[in-house]
């Protein structure tokens, strides 16, 4: 079955997704960010099949992420280099790091970003490069921008910021049963 093509959708998210958004093609552009630029080291990191590995490769090569260099002549052999576009994906994959650290790792990280030099654990956040400003839900949103169809405008002009998590909840005890007090033993 063929996977629906976002391409011409008028959305920058959908776009990028339709270039990197197969699981694969993230783990190999990690794997390519980790120094790995062989077939035999993506194959083995990643414990997957030739023929999948095969067509990710020449996904990302066809989208500009990766640019395929002959290192061998007998027989051919290929490497598999990051572009300035390929690059230009690294902030993605640290916040997807960030997050999943943060949300999807109950027994602790078992990847952490440090500060080469000091080796001190970095926090990661999506700033302003003209301000230096930390971008929030609060402080920045979405609008049209020049290529915007009428529904983008639309969706847009309707979008609410999400509601901020409240800080605590107020307990409610069950009816018939008095609340709890203390810790669970």
């Amino acid at each position: 079955m063929r996977r629906k093509s976002f391409a011409k959708m008028h959305c920058p998210v959908a776009r990028s997704l339709d270039r990197v958004g197969e699981w694969w093609s993230m783990l190999i552009l990690r794997d390519a960010f980790a120094g790995m630029t062989r077939f035999d080291a993506f194959q083995k990191s990643l414990g997957i099949a030739p023929n999948i590995l095969s067509r990710r490769l020449d996904a990302l090569v066809a989208a500009g992420l990766l640019v395929r260099r002959r290192y061998a002549t007998r027989p051919v052999r290929h490497e598999y280099v990051l572009t300035e576009r390929g690059r230009d994906f690294r902030p993605v994959l640290l916040s997807l790091q960030t997050f999943g650290n943060r949300h999807f790792a109950p027994e602790g990280a078992s990847v952490i970003l440090v500060d080469a030099a000091t080796g001190v654990a970095a926090d990661p956040v999506l700033i302003d490069r003209v301000t230096g400003a930390p971008i929030t839900v609060t402080s920045h949103r979405n609008v049209p921008g020049p290529a915007a169809g009428p529904a983008l405008k639309r969706r847009l002009a309707a979008a609410k910021p999400p509601a901020e998590p409240p800080t605590a909840l107020p307990s409610k005890p069950r009816r018939g049963k008095p609340a709890a007090t203390g810790a669970r033993r």
